[in-house]
């Protein structure tokens, strides 16, 4: 029988630790609606006590999601019970995650305690949160290091004490995932009343373990993980969701599995990368630029010939459009015809053999190959078509006592049109300037800037992409004015849907 694991999602507790990555509460809410749509099963929204802020955080994610239960974090301390029981009086589904550390670390150079100290607290706190809520999580922190027999006395007095759910967290993300399987095997084989709770994980990734030793946790009997979108979290971070859910996904041998919309992972992933201002990595698993790219001449050919050579998770279950197929120096010959044939150059062998030679010397000039690049080689397009839409001029006003201001000069199909807007930075006053002159409803997906020289003088390439009625357009300029190239390769992307 098919094991159901329940996603507990701490992105907006957890993840939110990080160095300035912190969300006000319009940001919260706008994340926690898309991870209801996602599909998880518990939102920890916060640690209520801790600021005015994040208790009226919960209040509000309490009142605007129905679906998953609402998880407020506290201390074995009864005034932050207190403060999480009433953050969490409007959700329909509540639950209140309460613990102490319990390593010998914790106990005597954190707590300054002594075991049976520790013992009490643990008890009498899941005690005190069974008074507000029926459904209480508890922790033990640091449980990792913890000395099992005495993590298997407190696991059971919880639990007796009332505990739904035991969190077993590798706080510092200290265990090999052996080493954390077999102690959640050991809680299972030595704590008699443990069918009474269920087991959670939550991992954090110091050693580039906590994917591992999740899945290690579920191997050996725990049925929820707890973890983050992007993976991100206090230092190195946390479980990645996307991880796990697609790693039990694609291993049907687990018999796992759980209630996420996978589709919805990289719109999920993007949301928070933007709100959180913390770029993914772009060789990131499942949710990075670079997850369903291929440069490489022989992984291009197999992938040409059938993507699973190449590829174990078919793009479009994570929500991403296609895999790409990016033309570098590395490209073999499949590639390049590949790409040839999308657009529209059907070439015989011994031609092929021509440009390939003539693409590689190109390629070493060059870091990528566009395709106006493949339209010159192939003998065409040595005029560059005049684009539908040309920026004539920019003017833009910004400063720390002046509200961005940007006004837009274009040329679209032979007429000049201007606009002025604000916004939150010059770029996005631009942006919002062209969107109101074209009338265009669009959605950018992706804004990246790279650097292309080095100095003051710098020249930055910009390449955006943006979304108009379900297709994906792309555009690119570069300029040593930075506004300006980001306008430009807007404007790029927007005259491929005109």
């Amino acid at each position: 029988m098919t094991k159901r694991i329940q996603i507990f999602d701490t992105t907006l507790r957890d993840g939110e630790q990080v160095p300035g990555c912190q969300l006000n509460t319009i940001e919260k809410i706008e994340i926690a609606r898309q991870l209801e749509k996602l599909g998880v099963d518990i939102i920890e929204a916060g640690f209520p006590v801790s600021s005015p802020g994040d208790f009226n955080s919960v209040v509000e994610i309490s009142k605007t999601v129905q679906s998953p239960v609402i998880c407020a974090l506290t201390r074995a301390v009864n005034k932050d019970i207190e403060v999480a029981a009433d953050s969490l009086k409007h959700a329909k589904r509540k639950r209140i995650h309460t613990g102490i550390g319990t390593s010998d670390f914790h106990i005597k150079h954190k707590l300054n305690s002594t075991p049976e100290d520790i013992f009490k607290r643990a008890v009498d706190a899941v005690k005190y949160a069974r008074k507000f809520v029926d459904d209480v999580e508890f922790y033990a922190e640091d449980a990792g290091r913890t000395d099992n027999e005495f993590l298997a006395r407190v696991i059971e007095a919880v639990i007796k004490a009332g505990a739904t759910v035991v969190n077993i967290p590798d706080t510092t993300g200290y265990c090999m995932p052996l080493e954390y399987g077999e102690k959640i095997a050991w809680l299972v084989n030595n704590v008699p009343n443990i069918d009474k709770a269920v087991i959670s994980t939550h991992c954090h990734n110091d050693l580039g373990m906590a994917t591992a030793n999740t899945l290690t946790g579920i191997v050996n009997g725990a049925r929820q993980v707890e973890v983050t979108m992007n993976g991100i979290g206090e230092r190195a971070g946390n479980t990645a969701l996307e991880e796990v859910v697609m790693a039990i996904r694609s291993h049907h041998s687990l018999d796992f599995e759980t209630g996420i919309d996978t589709k919805q992972i990289l719109k999920t992933s993007n949301l928070v990368s933007t709100l959180m201002r913390m770029p993914v990595q772009a060789n990131k698993a499942i949710v990075g630029r670079n997850a369903f790219s291929h440069s490489s001449g022989i992984h291009q050919d197999g992938v040409l010939k059938h993507r699973q050579n190449y590829e174990i998770i078919d793009p479009a279950e994570v929500g991403v459009k296609e895999s790409a197929i990016v033309l570098t120096a590395r490209s073999g010959r499949a590639a390049l015809k590949h790409r040839l044939q999308l657009l529209g150059y059907d070439l015989h062998a011994a031609e092929l053999d021509e440009l390939y030679h003539r693409f590689l010397e190109l390629a070493d000039k060059k870091k990528d190959i566009g395709d106006e690049d493949l339209e010159i080689l192939a003998g065409h397009g040595k005029k560059k078509a005049k684009p539908p839409i040309e920026l004539v001029s920019l003017q833009v006003m910004c400063g720390k006592s002046t509200i961005p201001t940007a006004t837009v000069q274009v040329s679209f199909r032979g007429d000049v049109f201007t606009e002025t807007a604000s916004g939150n930075g010059p770029i996005d006053a631009s942006f919002t300037a062209v969107k109101n002159l074209l009338k265009r409803r669009v959605r950018l997906e992706e804004f990246l800037i790279q650097a292309i020289t080095r100095g003051s003088d710098d020249i930055g390439k910009v390449h955006v992409q943006v979304e108009h009625k379900g297709d994906i357009y792309y555009g690119f300029s570069a300029n040593t004015d930075i506004v300006t190239a980001s306008v430009e390769a807007f404007l790029d992307a927007l005259g491929k849907i005109a």
